[in-house]
């Protein structure tokens, strides 16, 4: 049988455009697990440049690699830095929620899914 070699694969190699790096995030949000985010978080500030967001947020290099790893914790001010010196900005948006159609008659009146 034959070997399968592997590489390694890192997220920040492939964050290449505000584009990349706006959909990686929102997907990371989109999970909803916190220490996904951070760890997301993370990956984007790597790929631009750890000590250009340190000097950017007045935050210590070492520091912010260790708030923004897979255990880190940052404080909520310190995510706000982070975004800000990526130039990105958090929007909050309303969770629609769909009721489902318990009624085939609903459909005539207006009633149903996103209604």
């Amino acid at each position: 049988m034959a070997t399968i070699q592997t590489y390694p694969w890192d997220a920040a190699d492939h964050l290449k455009t505000k584009e990349d790096i706006a959909g990686y995030l929102e997907a990371a949000l989109e999970d909803g697990d916190p220490s996904l985010v951070v760890a997301a978080l993370g990956d984007i500030a790597r790929s631009q440049g750890m000590t250009h967001i340190a000097r950017e947020t007045g935050l210590g290099r070492e520091s912010l690699y260790k708030s923004l790893s897979n255990q880190g914790n940052p404080e909520f001010a310190t995510v706000l830095k982070v975004l800000q010196a990526l130039r990105l900005r958090l929007q909050v948006v309303p969770i629609i929620e769909k009721s489902p159609i318990t009624n085939p008659t609903d459909l005539k009146e207006g009633v149903g899914y996103g209604v």
